[in-house]
């Protein structure tokens, strides 16, 4: 028989915050995950997110008001695409997370990248957990020689 804590009557394993009912108590206190994309342009950083969620459409965004706009905005180009770091992106197949793509990290993007650094303070400085960046993704395209 395991140890159990007096005061909330759960195992010290119950209590560790990655243990499925700890994982699930942050998901139900937080409601959606936040994550960022940073990354050169055209590194993939869609692709990737269609890859890992099995999405095979495109992610909804949604601009700071809420309202749906157009989700060919995030579609990959040869030429560099503008995102707005702001809009949410959502898969159907993942409505729990939200991503955030930034514009690519181009050599001397002194602008995008003091983009990116306000996004991070404005989110890390809120108090309201579910707008908070929970996760940040850096993409790098491997088929370019470094």
């Amino acid at each position: 028989m395991t140890k159990m804590d007096a005061a909330t009557d759960q195992s010290p394993e119950q209590m560790h915050p990655m243990y499925p009912v700890g994982v699930k108590k942050q998901f139900d206190r937080i409601g959606r995950i936040r994550v960022l994309l940073v990354g050169r342009s055209n590194a993939g950083k869609t692709t990737l997110l269609q890859c890992v969620y099995s999405a095979t459409k495109l992610p909804e965004v949604f601009n700071t008001n809420g309202e749906r706009i157009d989700s060919m905005m995030v579609q990959g180009s040869l030429e560099r695409g503008y995102h707005d770091i702001q809009n949410e992106l959502i898969f159907r197949s993942s409505p729990g997370i939200i991503f955030h793509d930034s514009r690519g990290f181009e050599a001397g993007s002194e602008d995008e990248v003091m983009l990116v650094k306000n996004f991070i303070v404005e989110c890390t400085t809120t108090m309201q957990a579910e707008k908070k960046i929970h996760a940040i993704w850096y993409c790098i395209p491997g088929t370019d020689e470094f």
